[in-house]
């Protein structure tokens, strides 16, 4: 039970970041076929890709995390750059076009990691922050440290 305990992490990481990179590139490149989708999930992909600037920006940011991912780098990071989209993904599967096999393992593991890694989002998910000046500028320091 250890082995598992310590291989998950890095297992969930990597296969994360493999999904968000590949899908990523297939977002420039173009090489998965797309599957067939209901009307409303086509008129809704059709109105962001109208915009001209959100697909590569979204594949961008999917490309850059996943990378983040796979190289085990700012991964809290990559996490927090992913959230969002995996919001939109799961709405999008679940409102526009019914999907659950693949939108269930993205939320399992972005929330698994995003647990694993919560020491480093302490910070972010203080309710309470007060700034302290330090070497000339001001740094965010939770309230608690503060008050030491």
């Amino acid at each position: 039970m250890t082995t598992v305990r310590q291989l998950l992490p890095g297992t969930a990481r990597v296969v994360l970041g493999l999904v968000f990179f590949v899908f990523g590139l297939n977002g420039f490149l173009q090489f998965l076929p797309q599957p067939p989708m209901p009307a409303a999930a086509g008129a809704f992909l059709g109105g962001l890709a109208s915009s001209g600037y959100l697909f590569p920006l979204l594949k961008a940011t999917e490309v850059t995390a996943g990378l983040l991912l796979l190289t085990n780098r700012f991964v809290p990071l990559a996490l927090t750059l992913l959230a969002p989209i995996i919001v939109n993904i799961v709405a999008f599967h679940v409102f526009l076009a019914p999907s659950p096999g693949m939108v269930a393992f993205l939320l399992a593991a972005e929330l698994y990691l995003a647990w694993t890694y919560r020491a480093a989002f302490r910070g972010v998910l203080a309710a309470k922050t007060t700034p302290v000046k330090a070497r000339g500028s001001l740094v965010p320091q939770p309230a608690a440290a503060a008050a030491r």
